[in-house]
């Protein structure tokens, strides 16, 4: 989930040029989205579990397909803030679910990391949904001058 993210987040951040504080906020999460990553990888390797790599290989690709499907879009950065504000609220339930787990099976190692997995995401998606509003009006004003402008 984590490297379909840094995926995402990565094709995103190559494409934006006119929205720097979206820019910025996607760069501070995509470094938070790799030290999630690191922080799982710890908890599985102590485990002696590994990742499957049909599903990273999976996930590496929707996240792919997911980041090219704007390109092409008028509305790019919309689309993107759409499916970004999306899949931070997946990542919540998915370590809401986790966090779950790891307690009732006494992980704490696994709990910690989730936590802060956890926060870090939300933080992500309050911070989307804060400026959705703005990031829309930006582009309404651009597209209005100048659509190229507007869509990156």
């Amino acid at each position: 989930m984590e490297e379909q993210a840094e995926t995402m987040l990565n094709g995103q951040l190559s494409r934006i040029e006119n929205y720097p504080e979206l820019s910025d906020r996607i760069r501070q999460h995509l470094d938070e989205t790799k030290q999630q990553a690191s922080r799982l990888k710890t908890c599985l390797d102590q485990m002696d579990e590994g990742s499957s790599t049909m599903k990273d290989a999976g996930g590496k690709l929707t996240a792919m397909a997911q980041s090219l499907s704007g390109v092409f879009a008028g509305d790019e950065v919309m689309k993107g803030s759409l499916a970004s504000y999306t899949f931070e609220h997946m990542k919540i339930a998915s370590y809401t679910i986790l966090i779950a787990a790891a307690r009732s099976l006494g992980e704490t190692e696994v709990l910690r990391a989730c936590e802060e997995n956890l926060r870090e995401e939300v933080a992500m998606a309050d911070w989307l949904k804060t400026h959705l509003a703005s990031t829309t009006e930006q582009f309404l004003a651009r597209a209005e001058a100048d659509s190229d402008s507007a869509k990156r």
